[in-house]
């Protein structure tokens, strides 16, 4: 039997891909968002395709800050770009 791939949700564009694919952004219960590289932190994530037109629209739309019900620095958006 083949090992079953998760498959994540991109924020952006509403695609389903793989989790390697994707960057994922924590807000953890205290409240602070943090960039998740290893996809292990705890708390609530949303994942973001490393396409750089998904990072423009999300930067500019401010999607982020919409689905994790707060504000993202500036320094989260920087990270993404890179």
């Amino acid at each position: 039997m083949a090992k079953k791939i998760p498959l994540r949700m991109c924020i952006v564009c509403r695609n389903m891909l793989e989790r390697d694919l994707l960057t994922r952004i924590v807000k953890k219960s205290d409240g602070s968002v943090h960039f998740d590289e290893r996809g292990k932190i705890e708390g609530r994530g949303a994942y973001v395709c490393k396409q750089a037109i998904c990072i423009a629209k999300c930067r500019k739309g401010k999607i982020l800050n919409k689905q994790l019900h707060v504000d993202i620095p500036q320094e989260i958006y920087d990270k993404l770009d890179k």
